[in-house]
């Protein structure tokens, strides 16, 4: 067997992983919008998204068990012996589910932080169900308040166009600052584009998408509403100038399907601690 083999082998296996992870939780199908609503609101995450929420990012992100998958993958690469892991928004834990399953450093801590206390309730009760030597700590709290201490991961996945944008350095800043040299931060988002031409076809792609996932024309329009209040999202190139005024050396966009993404921020191992 070569190396493309047994690479093709660990790809299929981890995406097996992803999915397992996904339905491991307990879930029922989102029809939050599926009536008309007479008031909306701002979207939150809230008792009635918390039983849905699997089955929602499921068929609202494509390329959301991609990430995951690569996100365990980054981990066995990234996380360094004695460090702490970072899951920032962690919602139901699905990234720090497989942060745990691929870390091979016993001394190791997992952090998970959200703001949700529904979510965060519920992430506790499914990181119970699994047994690992690695120390998982879940967190209700801000995570623009958390101290990033020693670090040699950090996840934001689909977390920071929640955060004001005038914000979002700040953060990004005291991440890199808890960053050990060598540390990688994996920023996953939704991306707008600044080519008309470009944003309308990816986001019909993305629309297509939901609608093939079985979401009516009501339930996509209401919830769209629902999050123009609440989602911001930059342009790739926005998220680049960002993370490189933070601090870090290395930063490229690894993963994206329509409006949909992934990049990779690393400090450089010679960076000073």
């Amino acid at each position: 067997m070569d190396n493309t083999d047994l690479l093709s082998g660990y790809l299929l296996t981890c995406a097996a992983i992803s999915l397992s992870v996904l339905f491991w939780f307990t879930t029922m199908k989102d029809q939050l919008f599926a009536a008309p609503i007479a008031q909306l609101g701002d979207f939150c995450f809230d008792e009635k998204v918390v039983e849905v929420f699997p089955d929602m990012i499921q068929r609202s992100v494509p390329g959301y068990s991609n990430i995951l998958s690569a996100i365990g993958m980054m981990t066995a690469r990234f996380a360094q012996p004695g460090s702490n892991l970072y899951d920032l928004g962690c919602s139901l834990g699905a990234a720090t589910q497989m942060m745990r399953r691929n870390i091979t450093h016993a001394d190791c801590q997992i952090i998970g932080v959200d703001n949700s206390a529904p979510m965060v309730e519920r992430c506790r009760q499914h990181l119970a169900t699994y047994k690992s030597a690695v120390a998982v700590e879940i967190r209700q709290a801000d995570i623009q308040a958390v101290e990033i201490e020693n670090a040699s991961v950090v996840v934001l996945n689909f977390t920071l166009q929640f955060i004001e944008p005038a914000e979002r350095i700040t953060l990004l800043r005291r991440i890199y600052a808890g960053l050990r040299p060598g540390g990688i931060l994996i920023l996953s988002e939704k991306f707008r584009f600044d080519d008309a031409e470009v944003s309308d076809l990816l986001v019909e792609l993305h629309l297509d998408f939901k609608r093939a996932n079985g979401y009516s024309e009501l339930e996509i329009s209401q919830k769209r509403t629902l999050l123009e209040n609440v989602l911001r999202a930059d342009s790739v190139d926005n998220h680049k100038q960002r993370l490189q005024d933070a601090g870090f050396e290395h930063i490229d966009l690894w993963f994206q399907c329509f409006n949909f993404g992934s990049i990779v921020a690393i400090k450089d191992k010679g960076a000073v601690a």
